[in-house]
């Protein structure tokens, strides 16, 4: 009797490490085990031995007691099997599967959920189908477990007439089957459906629960219902719901799916105990709401509540850095997640290949891409975007030929391909971009896209071929949108082509017409042939239509403080300093030959005065202020939140080669990257 008490505390002892994912506890109670007991040992010690090394994923040793053990029963295999799809070894488990009905040992209601969803997992409907029938055949049909298991596959196998027949012939139906039901309709882009069961099993009194209301919430934000979304909330509230972290995780994202950020936020700001998936929720909500400088502070506040940052909360700040262009924050986000050990992680790595792109440090970009041991298409993409943020269309088609012909084998996808033709445009490379474009369908199987014509417009128009790029517009399958017009219009400003860009303008006028900068190109391009009065007749029926200008901003981060300027400023604490750089630099300009370009000066001026008015453009205050606060040898960063006018764009270079420092200027459209007098643009912008 001693023994057998023995025995059973030592196998209560066992489920300890599997609980708290200690091995080495574990294999202190398997050494006391051999100690006290003659071999073999009892079976259902084999069967504790064999369910903590498989869930403690040491299937190794789960596999060595197995063979040891002399009465294996089901609860042995079953444990072993279990294990292995815990741990996602599924062709281990049907494996072992397999040799257990070689044992003439019949699974149980424990195995066959297990074997289902392996499966699943594998992708191996077929093999599921045999499993079904075995699981019929032995009667364990319709224990309810194992139907919700069955359905769960072939739902996520996609044979969703034999998952509708599965459900339709469960006897019982528990609330894991109406979830399983609902998730997987939703996954299958069927929310009406998912939307439906709810009712259904409100109407058949059923309880839901967390999930049932996160899986809702999913099918709702799907369809970008947010008033049933909200009905869904009044209904969580009403039935003391409000509390579970899990819903209002749930109501954080469906939220922000919808665009509704303020609700998103009183959500979050209500969650009593809030954990990592909570942070995360509201950082994704307000990076897809463009609210990246709020997703940073939320991210601060997390580290400061000692929150430990995952690989999906890097991945959301490190996309909230690339948008902002904040190079500096996201350099601190790279070092969290060395120290968090999520670097190397596929989704943190191509993540942080964007921002390092977007963000003009290239170099880094590569650095990252290098140093990742996996890379999937989003990575390819990430790097191929920035070499075409940067114009460098060579190392751009370099790294798609090595992606799509090297060892990777990689199909190119529609994002990549609208990464190519950018880059192509915006270095001029006419014959290898029109190559790639009228091959798309035939290499790729891809139909180009209205981002694709969008960038072969721009690349004939850039070259000085506008008129063929209209002509391809006409003869577009599908309805020219706003990028492409725009494409042409800026083609038509940058070679004086005013009656074509008339009728490109007119087209966006009809598009978009709250849209300023289309009006501010028109008027400039009728400025800069001499029509005066047309162009004042533009202005005026802006002003008549309520449409206001954007503002030009430039800004420049210095010591994790960002410095904004506006053209004319003179309200910077350092405004005298940055006057007396002005100053300096352009007298040492006229001297190295620098003519100003008042060409595109908004006002029938004097040359004196347009010469004056261009010069204090908030690109150039930027620039003075940088060269005044960065020490020698830092390059300077300055982002526009309008594209950089030709004058800007002249000059700067000028100072590159004046005072020996590396200016990279992020316009709404590209990169520019000054150095030594050169642009990496090659006036291509």
């Amino acid at each position: 009797m001693v023994v057998v008490q023995h025995s059973n505390f030592l196998g209560s002892l066992l489920e300890s490490p599997v609980a708290s994912h200690c091995s080495l506890f574990g294999r202190a109670v398997h050494a006391q085990i051999l100690k006290t007991h003659h071999t073999p040992l009892p079976s259902f010690l084999c069967n504790h031995l064999v369910n903590m090394y498989s869930k403690l994923d040491h299937l190794t040793y789960a596999q060595h007691v197995l063979s040891l053990t002399n009465t294996r029963t089901v609860v042995t295999w079953t444990s072993l099997i279990s294990g292995c799809v815990r741990n996602a070894h599924f062709v281990s488990a049907l494996h072992h599967f397999s040799n257990m009905r070689r044992e003439c040992i019949r699974p149980n209601d424990f195995t066959f959920p297990c074997v289902f969803k392996a499966l699943s997992s594998l992708q191996m409907p077929i093999t599921g189908k045999q499993v079904h029938a075995l699981a019929l055949k032995g009667g364990m049909i319709y224990d309810v477990f194992v139907g919700c298991s069955a359905f769960d596959m072939y739902s996520k196998t996609g044979l969703l007439i034999d998952a509708r027949k599965m459900f339709d012939e469960m006897p019982d139906r528990n609330l894991a089957t109406w979830n399983a039901y609902i998730s997987n309709a939703v996954l299958d882009g069927k929310s009406l459906d998912a939307i439906g069961a709810f009712k259904e099993l409100l109407c058949l009194n059923g309880e839901p629960n967390s999930i049932t209301f996160c899986a809702f919430l999913n099918a709702c934000s799907d369809m970008s219902s947010l008033e049933l979304g909200r009905q869904l909330h009044a209904f969580v509230i009403r039935g003391g719901y409000r509390e579970d972290v899990s819903v209002s995780n749930g109501l954080v994202d469906f939220y922000g799916k919808c665009g509704d950020i303020i609700s998103a936020e009183i959500v979050f700001s209500r969650i009593g105990w809030k954990n990592v998936v909570s942070w995360c929720s509201m950082l994704a909500a307000l990076v897809k709401n463009h609210e990246e400088e709020r997703a940073c502070m939320v991210f601060m506040r997390a580290r400061e509540e000692g929150v430990e940052p995952t690989d999906f909360m890097i991945s959301s700040v490190i996309s909230a850095c690339a948008e902002l262009g904040g190079l500096e924050l996201g350099r601190t986000v790279h070092a969290l997640s060395v120290k968090a050990c999520v670097e190397e992680n596929i989704f943190v790595g191509s993540t942080l290949v964007d921002m390092y792109g977007k963000c003009g440090s290239i170099e880094n970009a590569e650095q990252v891409f290098g140093e990742m041991p996996t890379r999937n298409l989003v990575t390819w993409n990430a790097l191929i975007g920035g070499y075409a943020h940067q114009g460098d269309v060579d190392m751009a088609l370099h790294l798609f030929e090595e992606m799509t012909l090297g060892n990777c084998g990689i199909t190119p996808s529609y994002v990549t391909l609208v990464s190519i033709l950018s880059a192509c445009s915006r270095a001029g490379a006419v014959d290898r971009g029109m190559q790639i474009f009228e091959s798309m369908r035939v290499n790729y199987g891809i139909e180009p896209g209205s981002e694709h014509y969008a960038c072969v417009v721009d690349l004939l128009g850039r070259s000085g071929f506008v008129e063929r790029a209209y002509e391809l517009i006409k003869r577009m399958p599908i309805h020219a949108t706003i990028s492409v017009w725009g494409a042409l219009l800026g083609a038509c400003r940058m070679h004086g082509k005013t009656k074509l860009g008339k009728i490109a303008a007119e087209k966006l006028f009809e598009l978009d017409p709250d849209d300023s900068g289309n009006y501010v190109i028109l008027s400039n391009m009728l400025a800069f042939a001499g029509r005066w009065e047309d162009a004042t007749l533009i202005r005026k029926e802006m002003k008549e239509i309520g449409i206001e200008k954007n503002v030009g901003y430039s800004w420049i981060a210095v010591k994790n403080r960002v410095h904004v300027f506006q053209a004319k400023d003179n309200f910077h604490e350092k405004n005298s300093e940055i006057h007396a750089m002005l100053d300096k630099l352009k007298e040492e300009m006229k001297k190295a030959g620098y003519v100003p370009d008042t060409n595109l000066s908004l006002f029938d001026l004097e040359e004196e005065e347009k010469a004056s008015e261009v010069w204090y453009h908030s690109e150039k205050i930027a620039l003075a202020f940088g060269l005044i606060a960065l020490p020698l040898g830092v390059p300077i960063r300055i982002t526009k939140n309008l594209r950089i006018c030709a004058d800007c764009h002249s000059a700067i270079k000028f100072v590159s080669r004046i005072v020996g420092r590396e200016i990279i200027v992020r316009d709404n459209n590209r990169f520019h990257r000054f150095k030594d007098g050169w642009c990496s643009c090659k006036n291509y912008w």
